[in-house]
């Protein structure tokens, strides 16, 4: 008897939460992080902290969410990151989100 091919495995989502410091505002990043997310195919939100940090909620395939976190590392030229904090989300604001990517008010 002939064995059926194993179906491919699902890709693996991963929900994320971004803190992002050092001279992050005012450079471009929530403009350059949205459209390396849009690019990548990443759902979620950026904003302005008032104390002057980004954060980001993102959610995709995981490949694709890890690449954006490197990304998120450099920044875009003009910016000179610090440090970049990632935890897993929790399910309440997962499901908060929604499809495609948005800037958010400071918060």
């Amino acid at each position: 008897m002939k064995s059926l091919p194993s179906p491919a495995p699902e890709p693996t989502a991963a929900v994320v939460r971004l803190s992002i410091r050092g001279r992050v505002q005012g450079v471009g990043f929530r403009d350059a992080l949205a459209m390396e997310a849009i690019e990548l195919g990443v759902d979620g939100w950026v904003r302005n902290r008032t104390d002057g940090s980004v954060e980001a909620m993102i959610r995709g395939e995981a490949a694709a969410v890890e690449a954006l976190i490197r990304w998120a590392r450099r920044g875009p030229p003009a910016a000179r990151v610090e440090r970049v904090e990632s935890r897993p989300a929790s399910g309440e604001e997962a499901a908060g989100l929604s499809a495609g990517f948005r800037r958010l008010p400071t918060a």
